[in-house]
């Protein structure tokens, strides 16, 4: 639906996942009937989960138990762990920093320069885990260190930036060209993010696995205000995947819809997938871990950017295991521990069997969803995250 801005501008409606619920069918399944399991490539996860490729979330050590879990963490090789050899020492320091002083000492940190003998290095302590060694790269970045990520051991490759393109146009240089890159790599390339049909449908046709969606949701990104531009998350996410649809009929090939960021909770992961996503791939829900490097902070990968940074080093708090928050069990009622409990438990609710099934849900707008009869846990504090 279009709603006139004003005078020769309209604008479609779009919707946050706070807006929204899921409608249960006629029937009812049991918990551990259900299935959440997901495929990459070759390469299966046990609960539909990436974590996000941040610094304050994923290091060698957290990936490698992010797997044991059955999840997938993304590595970024942009970042603390690719700059410097001593990189817990620097997260220790980023961790000491004031809020108002943070993101100019950070600026200062991620001036130092990314050395190749550490992204080897870090690519084969994943494989010496056995961990599926999964990291992520700017598209500017992609060339000069395809080869050594490929070399090292690299299982999946994630391009990555805060909207990318299949068209990127510059009259200074000559920009990454997806189409030509991805059929030829050698491993499986996820590639985002976007927020629109078009986009994801362009970037679905590169030869991608995965598709990213999102842009600005995350509890650190400041894109949407700094830039102006973005798509509330259930709807970029429904318009993803109607392009993933139109993709299908189109070459019989199915791209992976990942939604990207806006999501804290079971039920906003339960939202996501009712909407049409087939993973899911979260950072400050995790930053909370006791596994995480961040001890308690969380900032996307632009908040150090040396001209116009797009993020902030938001504080998280560490409050319990990656276990716990992954697969519980749960000790809070505000739905941010055991996550994939949660969704096991809504799609069982709802009756779907799978992730397919549950991408079929029928969606309500419900603004008041979290709100309505809710007066006594609001003016308490209780459940209410």
């Amino acid at each position: 639906m279009e709603v006139e801005i004003g005078r020769g501008k309209v604008g479609r409606r779009a919707y946050g996942f706070d807006e929204i619920a899921i409608v249960p069918s006629r029937r009812t399944r049991d918990p551990e009937d259900i299935d959440i399991s997901a495929n990459i490539g070759k390469f299966h996860l046990k609960i539909p989960i990436l974590s996000s490729a941040m610094d304050g979330v994923v290091d060698v050590n957290f990936a490698a138990e992010m797997n044991r879990i059955g999840g997938l963490a993304v590595l970024n090789l942009e970042g603390i762990q690719t700059r410097y050899e001593n990189a817990d020492e620097m997260l220790e320091i980023i961790a000491r920093f004031n809020d108002r002083e943070a993101t100019v000492k950070m600026q200062e940190i991620y001036r130092e320069s990314i050395k190749v003998e550490l992204i080897q290095k870090r690519i084969k302590q994943l494989k010496e885990k056995g961990a599926v060694a999964c990291a992520s790269l700017t598209p500017q970045k992609v060339e000069k260190y395809y080869e050594v990520v490929i070399d090292a051991g690299l299982d999946i490759l994630v391009i990555q930036g805060t909207v990318i393109s299949a068209e990127h146009v510059s009259a200074t240089k000559e920009p990454l060209d997806l189409k030509k890159f991805i059929p030829k790599c050698p491993i499986p390339v996820i590639v985002g993010g976007c927020c629109s049909f078009s986009t994801s449908l362009h970037l679905m046709r590169t030869g991608a696995v995965g598709v990213l969606v999102g842009v600005g949701p995350g509890a650190a990104c400041t894109t949407r205000q700094v830039l102006g531009i973005g798509v509330p998350q259930a709807t970029a996410v429904v318009d993803a995947s109607a392009a993933r649809s139109r993709h299908l009929d189109e070459t019989g090939q199915y791209v992976l819809v990942i939604a990207d960021g806006g999501m804290r909770t079971g039920g906003d992961l339960a939202k996501a997938i009712a909407c049409g996503a087939d993973l899911i791939m979260i950072g400050a829900p995790l930053s909370r871990a006791k596994e995480a490097p961040g001890r308690g902070y969380h900032w996307g990968m632009a908040t150090f950017h040396p001209e116009l940074p797009r993020g902030a080093r938001v504080k998280t708090d560490v409050i319990a295991s990656l276990e716990e928050i992954l697969t519980g069990p749960a000790h809070e009622n505000d739905g941010t521990l055991n996550l994939c409990g949660a969704l096991r438990t809504s799609m069982a609710t709802c009756g779907y069997l799978n992730i397919k099934e549950f991408q079929k849900a029928e969606i309500m707008v419900a603004p008041s969803i979290k709100t309505e009869g809710k007066f006594h846990q609001q003016s308490q504090g209780l459940g209410m995250g």
